[in-house]
């Protein structure tokens, strides 16, 4: 039984997917500006689009082409996340308006 060579352009990136992360290597002033030039460079709006760079940089060809930008999304995304957590799960001595609840 002979079994095939996985070829590695069955993985490789796609040209979307390096025109996403050529993107990200962009700095943007304002949050809105990005998502303007995310619906118009990509077609999808700013929630399809995070989501297609979620996957992206967690696949290890992203990895490979680019390991320093890949890595600092990946800090960035595992930052949000610890941030969405702790607030969701906080000590419960925060209002949720910035200001610490009163002490009882």
């Amino acid at each position: 039984m002979d079994i095939e060579p996985i070829d590695d352009d069955d993985f490789a990136l796609s040209d979307r997917d390096r025109q996403i992360l050529a993107f990200e290597r962009q700095w943007w002033r304002y949050a809105g500006a990005k998502e303007q030039a995310i619906r118009e460079t990509f077609g999808v709006s700013a929630t399809r689009y995070y989501q297609l760079l979620s996957e992206l940089i967690d696949r290890p060809q992203a990895l490979e082409h680019d390991p320093m930008l890949v890595k600092r999304l990946r800090r960035m995304r595992a930052g949000r996340r610890r941030d969405r957590a702790t607030r969701r799960f906080g000590t419960g001595r925060e209002s949720g308006w910035g200001h610490e609840a009163p002490h009882s």
